[in-house]
């Protein structure tokens, strides 16, 4: 199998990195940090450029792409640090009127075994709820899961600290269940893991990029610290680990299994916060100041492994697979 990306596909994943150096670079993040609401004037370019109808039939006003250049461009966003609801965005594109253009901004928040995080609850206009059946007792036991409309207003939530300024967050304990949507949650699970995973794997090589520059640049002892063999094996291992997720990334937008959607996800959230420490590292004292970008990876790369399967429940479902000889 062939995972070398394509003519089309470096141009889709050229066009999108143009497009966000563009609308949102440094100084745009840096302002998102005192303003994190979604720039709705962006939203919509990323809409007319076809980020969240990338997936939708042709006939259906999409762009009629697949999963893995999804995957691309979420990598993107993420090395970008894009805010807003993107995974949400994409995967409801064909469920929500006005979400494929970026005229709406949409949810997408698990609560099937109990409250979920809601991330940039002023800013959405629709939410979506996953959740069991009511009267079903438990998930482990066969509950059956359905996806679940409402208005934003009507969901029961709370304010919730987050660890990133980038992305406010609520606490979900309740929403209405008068508006089930035949969606096919399995999917809508394993494809938001996939989604966020691409978005860490951007992370992840973003900061190998960083901390190499700020290493060709520092000097120390009247010598770049990128010469000093400490610093030399902390930049090597920070890019094995993001060239592996990648690897993993990639074939499992390709094969669509679910355990190879958890094993990238659990690759893709370790290279993402352990790059992430290491760029600090190389930085120095400067990595830990307000005005350095590291924190910023480092905080939305905790945040994100913890979305849509954190590390403990990867790590059962792979042994699980590995036990039934899958």
């Amino acid at each position: 199998m062939d995972f070398q990306l394509d003519a089309e596909q470096e141009a889709l994943q050229g066009g999108m990195r143009e497009l966000l150096a563009g609308r949102y670079g440094r100084e745009r993040l840096r302002a998102a940090v005192d303003d994190p609401a979604p720039d709705r004037a962006l939203w919509r370019e990323l809409g007319a450029a076809g980020v969240f109808a990338l997936r939708l039939p042709e006939s259906d006003g999409g762009v009629g792409l697949g999963l893995p250049e999804a995957v691309l461009l979420f990598e993107e966003a993420g090395r970008a640090l894009l805010p807003g609801p993107l995974v949400a965005c994409h995967l409801l594109a064909g469920v929500v009127d006005g979400v494929a253009t970026g005229e709406r901004i949409a949810a997408l928040v698990d609560v099937t075994a109990g409250p979920g995080l809601w991330e940039h609850p002023a800013d959405c206009d629709v939410l979506i709820a996953l959740a069991g059946a009511p009267g079903a007792e438990s998930r482990r036991v066969g509950r059956e899961e359905r996806a679940y409309r409402s208005a934003p207003a009507e969901a029961v939530c709370a304010p919730f600290a987050s660890v990133d300024p980038l992305t406010p967050l609520a606490r979900l304990t309740d929403v209405p269940r008068h508006d089930p949507l035949p969606l096919d949650v399995p999917r809508l699970r394993r494809e938001a893991a996939l989604l966020t995973a691409a978005l860490q794997l951007g992370s992840a090589a973003r900061t190998v990029e960083m901390a190499v520059a700020y290493a060709r640049e520092r000097e120390q002892f009247g010598a770049p610290i990128g010469s000093f063999q400490a610093v030399k094996h902390l930049c090597a291992q920070m890019l094995v680990r993001a060239e592996i997720a990648r690897s993993a990334v990639y074939a499992s937008s390709v094969t669509e299994s679910g355990l190879e959607v958890a094993g990238a996800k659990l690759l893709a959230d370790e290279a993402a916060v352990r790059n992430a420490r290491d760029c600090l590292q190389v930085h120095g004292g400067m990595g830990f100041t307000w005005e350095a970008d590291v924190h910023l990876h480092l905080k939305r790369a905790w945040l994100r492994a913890e979305c849509w399967g954190g590390a403990g429940e990867a790590e059962e479902a792979l042994a699980a697979g590995l036990i039934a000889g899958r």
